[in-house]
Formats: C-alpha cells, sequence, structure tokens
C-alpha cells in the first residue's frame, strides 16, 4: 500500500515538473508581460466605457499596446500561451497586474481627493471676495 501511495506521488510530482510547451523564441520577460497585460485591463476597461471616444480618436487598442511594447501579437500569444502552461507563473503575473491596478486606482482617487479639495478651496475664496465685497458696499 505504502508502495501505491510513494509511486502515485512520484508520478504527480514528475508530471507536474514536465514542461508542457518549451520556451519560444522572443519570448516577452515576465516583468514586461506584466506591464503589456496591465495596458490591456486598463484599455478594454476604457473601451467598454468610452467606445466612442475611442472610436472618435481612431485609436485600435490593441495595435496601440503592440507598438507601445514593441512587440507582435504572435509573440504575445506565444508568450501569453507558455505562462498558461507554468500556472504558477502565470498567477504571480496576473498577481501583479491586480497590484499595479489595484496601486493606479488608489492613485486616481487620492488625486480626485486632492482636485476636489482644491475646487472647493477655490470656490470658498469666490465666496469671501465676494461677501467681502458686498461687506464693502454696505458701509
Amino acid at each position: 500500500m505504502n508502495r501505491l501511495i510513494l509511486f502515485t506521488l512520484a508520478i504527480l510530482v514528475i508530471s507536474c515538473a514536465e514542461k508542457l510547451i518549451e520556451q519560444p523564441e522572443g519570448l516577452i520577460p515576465s516583468e514586461k508581460m506584466v506591464d503589456v497585460l496591465n495596458d490591456m485591463a486598463i484599455l478594454n476597461a476604457a473601451r467598454t466605457t468610452n467606445v466612442s471616444k475611442l472610436e472618435a480618436s481612431g485609436i485600435e487598442s490593441m495595435k496601440f499596446i503592440f507598438e507601445k511594447h514593441g512587440i507582435d501579437s504572435a509573440q504575445f500569444v506565444m508568450s501569453d500561451r507558455y505562462y498558461a502552461s507554468r500556472p504558477v507563473e502565470y498567477e504571480s503575473i496576473y498577481s501583479k497586474v491586480g497590484l499595479k491596478l489595484e496601486a493606479e486606482e488608489k492613485r486616481l482617487k487620492e488625486e480626485k481627493l486632492l482636485n476636489d479639495s482644491l475646487k472647493q478651496l477655490e470656490r470658498d475664496s469666490i465666496i469671501n471676495r465676494k461677501s467681502k465685497s458686498g461687506d464693502a458696499k454696505a458701509l
């Protein structure tokens, strides 16, 4: 019984370590893949919310991303397929993308809060100037 369990465990370890897909020529490094996938997520979100603006500006999101990162669609597909065949590495890439998106969301929220605060200060300043000029006229 112990030999059967040991044999099964050995088969599992060997099969998990087996390379399903060989590393393709021109593999996109994992850190660059994070940047590419991050940009794709942002542009896909923009496309779902502001499709008319993207169409009006003539931006083709995938073409834009590939040109920005100096890659082509075949290279992206082969790299994505390669990383997908390595679940731990693939999960790591997507975790990094998630962290980058969260950091960007936080930065944008802080920027919006700062802009809102500055606008409120500007409004308060205008109201104060108007009230002071109105008080001077009353005297």
